[in-house]
């Protein structure tokens, strides 16, 4: 009985989250009718621009490789009673410490590599370890803490990039990594025809693993998602809370250093003042979508890297708006969020195949009982 009650809950997850994408694209469509557009037209450019050939497929991964850690950010303070909402300013500082190590920074690639991830995984880490310490030593809500630290670190990129990192042309930028200090590599772009893909991509699958195996199998990660379900039974079961609400902080913001490291190491090499990265708050919508689970995030951050790479192309073949994708991901996340009502839709649903399958049986074994009589 047990084994069903946790197979019921996986399907309703999984149920859930193609209820919203439906909806979703349903109301996709609809805006799409509204403005004269054909919707399967504008459909059929929006997945092709992102899936056509191994150039598109190879960019739609590098995009959904900096969502797909940011998500895992965001999930991952979700499951521990937390809401991360500071990804964005976490992205910068690991971005900013990253390529401060690709430009002064000059070892053997296997070590160099080493010391770039390592900057961006600390950079992040202390981003979110400062709000995490003033919720568990002040009881500062999480959300005002990491929005002060988003612009903190907004603002302390107007500094860093002009004074160190400053471009030969423009002072709003920084000099471009090279492609050697990058997160590139020759045979991931030759193999992808010339593609933003790196090796950010496997960095964010490893990270996967490691979550689900510290959230799964270990005891820190029941810990940590025992203070998330109940911070006061946790603290009278002996579990240190105000520890553990530190250190989800920093693996969250960990996490999304290292999504700041693939984006401004691997995707673009370089970083603009003036620019709040918005993949912070995508990141919301994708462990949102993913149910907060490791697994779940990595197949929304692919759906989202498709839409977000396929809708400059639809706009280039159609009259559709890029902006329509957009409203799709809005709207999915608006019924995500209402999640509770497919919940009980579903668990209906499944509560009344359930009782059918159940009288089925009886009938089955009653009419056995008779013929044995």
């Amino acid at each position: 009985m047990k084994h069903v009650k946790i197979r019921e809950k996986q399907s309703n997850a999984f149920l859930v989250a193609v209820s919203a994408v439906v909806l979703g694209l349903v109301a996709g469509a609809i805006l799409m009718a509204s403005i004269g557009s054909n919707p399967f037209t504008g459909f059929w450019f929006l997945f092709r621009g992102g899936l056509m050939n191994i150039e598109r497929v190879g960019n739609t991964m590098a995009t959904a490789t900096t969502l797909m850690l940011v998500g895992l950010s965001v999930a991952f303070a979700f499951k521990t009673g937390l809401f991360n909402i500071g990804a964005s300013g976490q992205m910068l500082i690991g971005g900013l410490c990253a390529t401060l190590v690709a430009h002064y920074v000059f070892l053997p690639r296997p070590l160099y590599l080493i010391v770039l991830i390592l900057a961006a995984l600390l950079g992040g880490a202390l981003w979110g370890v400062i709000p995490g310490f003033l919720k568990a030593k002040f009881n500062v809500h999480e959300v005002v803490a990491t929005i002060m630290m988003n612009w903190i670190a907004y603002w302390s990129i107007y500094y860093f990039i002009p004074a160190y990192l400053k471009g030969p042309s423009l002072e709003t930028e920084s000099a471009s990594i090279a492609v050697t200090q990058s997160l590139r590599t020759p045979w991931l772009t030759k193999l992808f025809n010339g593609s933003y893909m790196n090796l950010g991509f496997f960095i964010a699958i490893i990270s996967v693993i490691v979550i689900k195996l510290i959230l799964d199998k270990t005891t820190l990660g029941f810990s940590l998602k025992a203070v998330g379900s109940n911070r006061h039974c946790a603290e009278y079961a002996g579990i240190k809370v105000n520890r553990n609400v530190v250190i989800s902080m920093m693996i969250a913001g960990g996490l999304a250093g290292l999504a700041g490291l693939s984006f401004y190491t691997g995707y673009s090499r370089n970083m603009q003042i003036g620019v709040m990265p918005a993949q912070g708050f995508d990141g919301i919508a994708v462990a949102l979508l993913g149910a907060s689970s490791p697994l779940g995030v990595l197949f929304s951050s692919l759906f989202f890297g498709i839409l977000q790479s396929g809708k400059g192309f639809m706009n280039a073949m159609t009259s559709v708006p890029p902006e329509i994708a957009d409203t799709i991901i809005a709207v999915i996340i608006y019924f995500t969020a209402t999640s509770v009502l497919f919940k009980r839709f579903w668990d209906a649903v499944l509560k009344r195949q359930g009782d059918k399958a159940k009288k089925k049986e009886e009938s089955a074994q009653a009419e056995v009982k008779k013929e044995g009589e």
